[in-house]
């Protein structure tokens, strides 16, 4: 059996020894494609394999569909809109994530961004202190939860929304749960969001939702730039001039920022949520076992499609 570790961005050199050595402990070839840049050649590197592990690499319908060995594809991380999942499905590929590994480095670079933002960016004038403020948490999954954590030792006040998670389990973390998404916008000055990209959350962060947060507010994004209505947000902040953004995810009108709104927004060059050598290591070595797990024994305990 053959496994493709295709990572255009690769893994820390580290990753990939841990990741091979959990393949030959178990008798499976790993075949590495780094930095490949070109579609096809991920489309001939996938067409004789088992399994496959990926990292933000696309897998659309072209590339499985000449994956004709395949039997499952793994992300090594959380977010896995970037594999098309009616097409695996049809094709019989089970299709995994490896929740929970990259959490608390997402959730360490959002007060990173944050504290950066409040101290105006160290520029040597006076800034705020997080102490005392509100932060909301817009889905309380892993990431959520360490968000969760590190805002307590900042002495700020955690509330979170999310409707698929119990309120005992918020309650349990010591965080106040909200059940009315329009409650906690208008409660807290400061909003970390969380969600996946779905049909049900593409631009549900809009105008209306953003208008209601307290003055000085800080919309903070380790998520998707696709849950995010971009030409909305420009108007709020053009109506708002206390408003400001900081996000993982550059936006399509990131020009438009440069422009208009200097000193009130913050964009990582490139996604830098799970840019540790921690989470590489943790979601690699996770996306092996897993891989190996399903193939040697069936185990589809982290499966995403039908």
């Amino acid at each position: 059996m053959k496994i493709l570790v295709a990572t255009d961005k690769p893994f820390a050199a580290i990753a990939v020894e841990g990741i091979k050595k959990e393949l030959d402990k178990a008798g499976i070839e790993m075949i590495l494609l780094e930095k490949y840049g070109e579609k096809s050649k991920l489309i001939e590197a996938i067409a004789d394999v088992d399994g496959v592990i990926v990292r933000s690499d696309i897998l659309d319908a072209e590339v499985l569909n000449a994956a004709k060995k395949l039997k499952i594809a793994v992300r090594a991380g959380a977010g896995y809109d970037n594999i098309d999942l009616a097409t695996a499905t049809a094709n019989g590929v089970c299709v995994m994530n490896t929740p929970g590994q990259n959490s608390n480095a997402v959730a360490e670079l959002v007060f990173g961004m944050t504290v950066m933002l409040v101290r105006n960016f160290y520029n040597g004038t006076s800034g705020t202190e997080l102490k005392g403020k509100k932060l909301g948490i817009h889905a309380f999954g892993q990431v959520g939860r360490n968000v969760a954590r590190i805002a307590k030792g900042f002495g700020m006040e955690v509330y979170a929304f999310d409707p698929y998670c119990p309120a005992e389990a918020i309650e349990a973390e010591g965080v106040k749960p909200i059940t009315d998404i329009n409650e906690m916008y208008s409660t807290c000055q400061y909003i970390s969001l969380h969600i996946p990209a779905t049909p049900e959350t593409k631009k549900s962060i809009n105008y209306n939702l953003l208008k209601q947060m307290p003055k000085g507010a800080v919309l903070i994004n380790t998520a998707r730039k696709e849950v995010i209505d971009e030409e909305e947000l420009v108007k709020l902040m053009e109506d708002r001039a206390d408003f400001k953004y900081i996000s993982d995810i550059k936006p399509d009108n990131a020009s438009v920022f440069a422009e208009k709104f200097e000193g009130r927004y913050f964009f990582t060059p490139k996604k830098m949520g799970a840019q540790t050598a921690e989470a590489n290591i943790n979601a690699g070595i996770a996306a092996a076992k897993q891989s190996v797990g399903f193939l040697k024994e069936g185990i589809d305990k982290f499966k995403v499609n039908k």
